[in-house]
């Protein structure tokens, strides 16, 4: 039997003594034998990236390892000291973090930071490191690899960024790669290239892969195992087959039939037909000085047009760049946009000046992608929510009372309304993003990836909640999204994004049955998962 690179046995991770439970993780065990892919799924807060941490040797101060053993080709790793430690990570395990943006160095260049690792490990002269970085990059898929070394981490693209975490992770050639959520911010051909990427780097190198995700799309593409997480605790361990196909566990069954069809159910007919939002001929430029480089010009949206009627979802969907949140943002005037129309109804909101467009504002209102970053941290829920009532003229109290019932209308206790963000999940901030939204009775609701951070089942709960509250309502809702799949389940119509331009428009269920352009059979054919997922 083949030695395994990873042995977790028996951990468990104590918890402070305030937390909701005891332990992060609870009696754990796991294995990953060489070139063998072991995806952890489950839920945010199930303890799956607490594992690659507790590997990594970056636990956070307040949870510490109480039971078990890490052992990495027969070596103990919790018995390691800080100093083993720092010769352990990089030289024989790598990880690739989830928001490449955040983990490199923003002041240095992309080479700079592969050369680093070599440095910190006293390996290879400057010359040779050097090399080594630019062969790294090329072996990742960067083109022009020699221009990117000389760049900086924000003048390359979210997939580029990832490209280079990757490339400094297999930088030492460890024998275990850890992937904690590494694609989940991507859209989805830049995530078939990178989990396409993995995959080969690991059959060439032989390298074990823990690969943590809460997508099940992502699993069917890359896990030879999978080990499911439920609050800390293993429920269920087997091949990919076996536990996608015949799953044992309650909690898998739970986590499976909620990963989104890429059938879009019947929707009924909307009834009205009369726009509420027109968009005619949008268009905006962004345009990049610098004093050392031309300026260029970047058409986020070129001659975008649109209608929206009340009770419908239009889904805008693409690449990352391809302008979908710009034309949204447009849509509101939070980003001013350089030509076209923008109505609602019969009045013309391209067309206000600021004081008359802060007055009509309320009625197109936004839910933003992170709900975290949206909702102020200072202020209670019922403040956050009646404010813009308040500064349109309704009295305080009468906005606090609309604020109870809005928190009821989306899921949450009328009792939330005192308490803070900070205390609330990312599912339950979500809804009270929606809440804020409603607030002011829109008439358009522009949703911004409104559930691409959320876990499958939170997800889905979102997505039943937005479909019901449009029912009640009425409310017409543009759909900003590169989930194909959660757009295959609200949307009734859908416009596709590239570059700048819609390249098609058609009803979901006859663009996903028949898409006419190439660039739409390319983001279909490129979804995780999408034949497994399909029904």
């Amino acid at each position: 039997m083949t030695t395994p690179v990873l042995a977790i046995e028996g951990l468990k991770l104590a918890l402070p003594a305030l937390a909701d439970r005891a332990f992060a993780v609870e009696d754990v065990s796991l294995t990953i034998a060489p070139g063998e892919t072991l995806c952890v799924v489950g839920e945010s807060g199930s303890g799956k990236s607490m594992i690659a941490h507790a590997v990594m040797g970056l636990l956070p101060k307040a949870v510490k390892p109480a039971a078990g053993a890490i052992r990495l080709a027969g070596r103990d790793l919790l018995a390691l000291d800080e100093a083993a430690m720092q010769d352990v990570r990089g030289r024989e395990v790598g990880m690739i973090f989830q928001e490449p943006m955040t983990s490199l160095n923003p002041v240095m260049r992309v080479a700079d930071q592969i050369i680093e690792t070599f440095e910190a490990h006293g390996l290879h002269s400057n010359a040779e490191r050097h090399a080594r970085a630019l062969a790294l990059l090329t072996e990742v898929g960067l083109p022009d690899p020699e221009r990117l070394a000389k760049a900086y981490p924000h003048e390359l693209s979210g997939g580029q960024r990832q490209r280079v975490m990757i490339a400094m992770a297999l930088a030492l050639e460890p024998k275990l790669l850890i992937a904690d959520e590494p694609t989940t911010a991507l859209d989805v051909t830049t995530q078939a290239q990178i989990l396409k990427l993995i995959d080969n780097l690991r059959r060439k190198h032989g390298t074990a892969v823990l690969f943590i995700t809460h997508d099940f799309g992502v699993v069917a593409e890359i896990a030879d195992r999978i080990a499911v997480l439920k609050q800390g605790k293993l429920v269920e361990e087997g091949t990919a087959d076996a536990v996608l196909s015949h799953p044992r566990h309650d909690y898998t069954k739970r986590l499976l039939a909620a990963v989104p069809s890429m059938t879009p159910p019947e929707r009924p007919p909307i009834a009205e037909t009369v726009p509420v939002l027109s968009v005619e001929k949008l268009g905006k430029v962004y345009r990049k000085r610098s004093f050392f480089r031309p300026g260029r010009e970047v058409k986020a949206a070129d001659d975008i047009s649109f209608t929206l009627a009340r009770g419908e979802t239009l889904g805008l969907v693409g690449e990352s760049g391809s302008g979908k949140s710009t034309v949204g943002r447009c849509c509101l005037r939070l980003i001013e946009p350089d030509g076209g129309r923008i109505a609602l109804g019969d009045l013309v909101l391209s067309d206000l000046g600021p004081a008359a467009l802060r007055e009509h504002r309320k009625r197109i209102q936004m839910v933003f992608q992170d709900p975290f970053a949206s909702l102020n941290p200072r202020q209670t829920v019922g403040r956050i929510i009646s404010d813009g009532p308040v500064a349109h003229g309704t009295p305080r109290a009468q906005a606090l009372g609309r604020a109870k019932e809005l928190l009821e209308l989306v899921g949450l206790s009328a009792n939330a309304i005192d308490r803070y963000p900070h205390e609330f999940s990312g599912g339950q901030r979500q809804r009270i993003g929606i809440a804020r939204a409603l607030a002011l009775e829109p008439d358009v609701l522009v949703a911004d990836e409104a559930v691409s951070a959320l876990d499958v089942s939170v997800q889905a709960q979102i997505l039943t909640l937005i479909k019901d509250i449009q029912q009640r309502l009425g409310l017409a809702i543009l759909f900003v999204t590169h989930d194909l799949r959660v757009a295959a389940q609200i949307c009734d119509r859908i416009a596709v994004m590239q570059r700048g331009r819609i390249v098609e428009t058609g009803p979901t269920a006859a663009l996903f049955a028949n898409p006419q352009h190439e660039y739409t059979r390319q983001l279909l054919a490129a979804v995780p998962g999408g034949r497994r997922f399909a029904l």
